[in-house]
């Protein structure tokens, strides 16, 4: 796929005498360079959040990052750059809603915003008997709450301009488990959300979906702290997070006569 994308845009800077090979058409028409992807929830160039904003800036996207952390920010932008994309950064807290509005006026100041993306969440084990009602809110706010701000701030220009609207999910959005009930439910709800949403701007022209993740992901986190499960699973045990921006991609390029509202990625071997 890299050997392709190399390839692609050689052919664009020699045929078609486009500096950046950045020039992309898609299922949903020509893309320009004043196209803008929001991609909120990046942290480390080798988690989710950064293989999503990589893989819609191969797509000819300018993609605006945002996080809570600068210096990561600030290496994914340079990675994407360095590859002959575009990308720019935002520090934003998804839980504010006038960062969020910052964001979003720094978006559509650089071009047509057609797509944002929320990836925001953080997970762990916490049993049931240990749960506090602070931990719960925290879970909610951070899964749920942020992702009904993020569209409250986004959909206003999505409606304006078409495009997507995608949020990720996870197996918890689906069903319970011991250990997780303050992430299952801000992920369930959170999925609700999304469909009530594709539901009521569908109509308008915004293709609203939700990518469930069944599974673990080989990025930075679980690297550094679950290394040994990681490797017990084997090859190909674990979601790529490269493999996973696929499915967003495929989401945003759908034809409007053939919307998808969710789809679930996992490892061949995960049981489900």
């Amino acid at each position: 796929m890299k050997r392709y994308l190399r390839l692609t845009r050689r052919i664009r800077r020699e045929v078609y005498n486009d500096p950046a090979g950045s020039h992309k058409a898609t299922s949903t028409g020509h893309i320009t360079m004043s196209d803008i992807a929001v991609i909120l929830g990046v942290r480390a160039a080798n988690g989710l959040g950064g293989a999503i904003a990589r893989r819609f800036a191969q797509g000819g996207l300018h993609v605006v990052i945002a996080g809570r952390t600068e210096q990561r920010l600030t290496s994914v932008v340079e990675e994407i750059r360095t590859a002959g994309d575009n990308a720019s950064l935002c520090v934003t807290d998804a839980t504010d809603p006038s960062a969020l509005e910052t964001l979003m006026s720094q978006a559509n100041s650089l071009g047509t915003v057609k797509s944002v993306v929320f990836n925001v969440g953080n997970n762990r084990l916490l049993p049931f008997e240990e749960l506090t009602a602070e931990t719960f809110e925290t879970f909610w706010r951070t899964c749920t709450l942020a992702g009904f701000l993020t569209a409250k701030a986004a959909l206003p220009t999505l409606e304006r301009n078409g495009g997507s609207l995608l949020f990720t999910g996870a197996s918890a959005s689906m069903r319970g488990r011991p250990g997780f009930a303050h992430f299952g439910a801000a992920k369930a709800a959170l999925r609700n959300l999304a469909q009530a949403l594709a539901k009521d701007y569908g109509p308008k022209g915004v293709h609203v979906a939700h990518v469930v993740v069944d599974g673990v992901i080989n990025g930075e986190m679980v690297q550094s702290y679950l290394g040994e499960y990681l490797e017990s699973l084997g090859e190909d045990g674990s979601l790529e997070p490269d493999s996973i921006a696929e499915a967003f991609w495929f989401m945003h390029t759908q034809p409007r006569n053939t919307w998808t509202f969710e789809m679930d990625v996992r490892p061949f071997k995960e049981h489900w």
